[in-house]
């Protein structure tokens, strides 16, 4: 995601300059200041070096910062705020705890004992995979480095196990355990607030723009049912409508006994690991009456694994992922927060709530979800998707009356599972349409008939789940 391409780099160097200058020279609309007006025309910029790419993210945010300085639509000092809010540490203490469970092997474990455990079919391989990803999503906020890293290698290591040639065989199993498997990543990433790095940044920016604050307990009460659907119904339809070859997988229990023959006993390390990771889903759970701060309990966490010595400092400090999305989300961050202190936020709700005259709460809610869902054929990144259009759709449903928490988490929940749609959305899809076990076309045809189900299941199931939980 941090590396720039190389093709095309000066149009779309010159395009990004382009439109982040293009406030000095068209007139300021009425109703905004020219601070408010100059910053928007900078954070525009950004966005769409954010999705062009001419350079890294990180160069393309310290830059934009520091044109908001140079040009006064921000002082220094608020420009150094970027790097001072919990969400952008919080991020970065999740990447450290990714490291962890990829240093330890724990993840590996988790991944192969639940395998050894149902995975007598393929269909229950599927689950059992993806069930092993979900015990470790909390805690591993790149969804790149779970299901590209740490699970994908095991898919991977199934199909060659049965045969399963991306060339001569692959309907054998590795079609539909490839497929499978990408889908409920994009799940698994929607069910827990620390379980893809965009889900920090809308909750930060619904705090800043409609002033609700969504704990971790509340994100994953919300997305729970929902997402526990679509995590039944997806696999059991591509088993339906893209069925593998081979329906019984005795060998995969032989498998996973081999491969945890080969680790050994859990280590000192992984124990360590294993109780931290439960004190911190644990203490997530109940901030609302410990009232613990998320970061801090990160935090904490980190701190114990480091004492432990489970993690070193140069583990730390080496992550370098981590270190290169505080440049980026917290510049993001701050340049959503005073467009919205310098007015432009209410100025554009203002617009978008004369445009709602006559739709009615709900149309404009499942709106908003659909919009963010299929803009996404024009993304490449699940993190920049959010940057550039979540502050905005979250105020449609807002505009029209619709609860701000109903409207914040709507268009959240879109930001995760639009990745289904094409092999490029997200930094996992390239890495399961490369294995070359499904055609492009095939690929985009499953996306679209997923995203239908996706539609179905949490704008209907989970609005009436959300009526239930008093949301609504």
């Amino acid at each position: 995601m941090s590396k720039a391409p190389k093709q095309g780099i000066w149009w779309r160097a010159l395009l990004t300059i382009a439109v982040a200058a293009s406030g000095w020279f068209i007139p300021v609309p009425d109703g905004l200041t020219l601070n408010a007006w100059y910053l928007f025309s900078i954070f525009l910029g950004t966005v769409v070096g954010f999705i062009l790419q001419p350079i890294e993210l990180g160069t393309i945010a310290l830059i934009a910062l520091v044109a908001c300085a140079v040009s006064g639509a921000m002082t220094f000092k608020q420009v150094l705020s970027a790097f001072s809010g919990n969400t952008v540490w919080l991020i970065v203490s999740a990447f450290i705890l990714a490291r962890a469970f990829i240093i330890t092997g724990l993840g590996r474990r988790i991944a192969y004992i639940a395998m050894r455990a149902f995975g007598d079919s393929s269909l229950k391989l599927a689950y059992s995979i993806s069930f092993s990803e979900m015990i470790i999503a909390p805690a591993i906020p790149s969804n790149s480095a779970r299901a590209g890293g740490l699970i994908f290698p095991i898919v991977q290591s199934l199909a060659d196990a049965f045969g399963s040639d991306p060339e001569k065989s692959p309907r054998k199993i590795g079609a539909f355990l490839t497929m499978s498997v990408f889908q409920l990543d994009l799940v698994i990433s929607a069910m827990f607030l620390t379980a893809m790095v965009g889900n920090p940044i809308a909750v930060e920016l619904a705090n800043r723009i409609l002033g609700i604050e969504i704990t971790w307990m509340d994100w994953f009460i919300a997305a729970s049912v929902p997402g526990l659907v679509c995590f039944i119904i997806i696999p059991y339809f591509l088993y339906k409508v893209y069925p593998p070859e081979i329906k019984h997988t005795p060998e995969a229990k032989q498998l996973a006994d081999a491969e945890l023959e080969k680790m050994g006993p859990m280590k000192r390390g992984e124990k360590v690991l294993a109780l931290v990771f439960v004190l911190l889903l644990g203490l997530w759970a109940t901030a609302s009456i410990t009232h613990l701060n998320a970061t801090l309990i990160a935090f904490i966490g980190l701190c114990i694994l480091l004492v432990c010595r489970v993690i070193k400092w140069s583990d730390v400090t080496g992550e370098k992922n981590a270190w290169n999305t505080l440049v980026w989300v917290g510049g993001v961050i701050v340049m959503s927060d005073y467009l919205n202190r310098l007015g432009f936020i209410p100025w554009f709700a203002k617009i978008l709530e004369n445009q709602m005259v006559g739709v009615g709460m709900l149309a404009a809610v499942a709106l908003s979800f659909i919009i963010y869902l299929y803009s996404h054929y024009f993304f490449a990144s699940m993190s920049a998707h959010v940057t550039s259009m979540y502050a905005a759709l979250i105020t449609l449903g807002a505009a029209a009356g619709a609860p701000p928490f109903v409207s914040a988490f709507v268009v959240a929940m879109a930001s995760n599972i639009c990745g289904c749609l094409t092999h490029f959305g997200t930094g996992p899809a390239p890495v399961y349409f490369g294995a070359g076990y499904v055609p492009q076309k095939t690929w985009w045809i499953l996306g679209f008939c997923i995203s239908l189900i996706h539609v179905v299941v949490w704008l209907g199931i989970g609005g009436v789940w959300w009526a239930f939980l008093g949301y609504w």
